[in-house]
């Protein structure tokens, strides 16, 4: 029979506050599963909805391109494409510009299901992150910036 102290209970809060690595990457599968949760019920997979929101902020682009900024690899980008393109939510042309590679375009019906699934992303927000006041958030999104943007 295993024995549990109450000391063991709060171990996890100790290791984190020492090993910030081992603590970030239990809060992101924390949130990644909540995220994925999320956009599975508005239709969406989380990588699926970051193509379509940056494909309405910045216009056509490469896969290649999708693939690096939302740091998505390569080979899961090309399935993406595939689903949303057979969901009719994007359409693939050769670049003119380069005819090895596609563009990749947003279409009306990708836009509704973006607008559907941007709707629910605020309560998401506020329900995952719960415990953070308004200004640990903003702090939050500040600190996470600084470590993606650093090489």
């Amino acid at each position: 029979m295993a024995v549990r102290s109450e000391a063991a209970g709060a171990y996890f809060p100790r290791l984190a506050a020492e090993r910030l690595d081992i603590a970030l990457c239990r809060a992101s599968a924390t949130v990644a599963r909540a995220a994925e949760r999320a956009a599975g019920e508005q239709g969406l997979g989380v990588g699926r909805h970051l193509v379509l929101k940056m494909l309405a902020a910045v216009g056509p682009c490469s896969q290649q391109l999708l693939s690096e900024e939302l740091r998505i690899d390569r080979s899961v980008m090309v399935g993406i494409a595939d689903e949303l393109q057979k969901a009719g939510y994007v359409r693939r042309e050769r670049d003119p510009r380069d005819r090895r590679a596609y563009a990749v375009t947003i279409t009306p019906a990708g836009r509704r299901a973006l607008d559907k699934a941007e709707q629910a992303t605020p309560a998401f927000l506020d329900r995952t992150f719960a415990a953070l006041s308004a200004g640990e958030r903003a702090q939050l999104a500040a600190l996470l910036g600084k470590l993606l943007t650093a090489d």
